[in-house]
């Protein structure tokens, strides 16, 4: 009985097997531009993730929330130019949907530097937040 079963296991993994290997070759045959574009579908772009991480913590607080994570991220962290800095910013608008940096989240060299980052992005800030851009 097991003999039996074992075999009937075997002889469906070749029929299926068949195809796949068929189509495993032709995909390989693909132009390499084909493959990147599909590879880009996969990846989740990084303001896409941000806003899909700050709206939960947006709810109740504002009209259109996806609206206002996607102004912070496009206008308050872009006025960042360090990249130590703005990834901080993002990761504590996206963990408590307000403007955020723990000092362990920044290198100590750049430490000195969070409040003068404050002071840079508050105006874009309360733009978003209560004079959102209308298109």
């Amino acid at each position: 009985m097991l003999l039996r079963i074992c075999s009937a296991a075997m002889l469906a993994s070749l029929v299926l097997m068949g195809p796949l290997a068929g189509a495993a070759q032709a995909q390989s045959q693909l132009p390499l531009e084909s493959m990147q574009i599909r590879s880009l579908y996969r990846v989740p772009e990084p303001r896409d993730e941000f806003v899909r991480q700050c709206a939960p913590h947006m709810l109740g607080r504002w009209a259109h929330p996806e609206a206002v994570c996607g102004c912070l991220h496009d206008h308050a962290a872009a006025t960042v130019d360090d990249p130590d800095l703005r990834q901080a910013l993002l990761r504590g608008i996206s963990e408590t949907g307000v403007p955020t940096i723990e000092t362990d989240w920044v290198p100590p060299s750049k430490q000195g530097e969070i409040g003068p980052t404050f002071t840079k992005i508050a105006k874009p800030t309360l733009q978003c937040m209560f004079e959102p851009v209308s298109n």
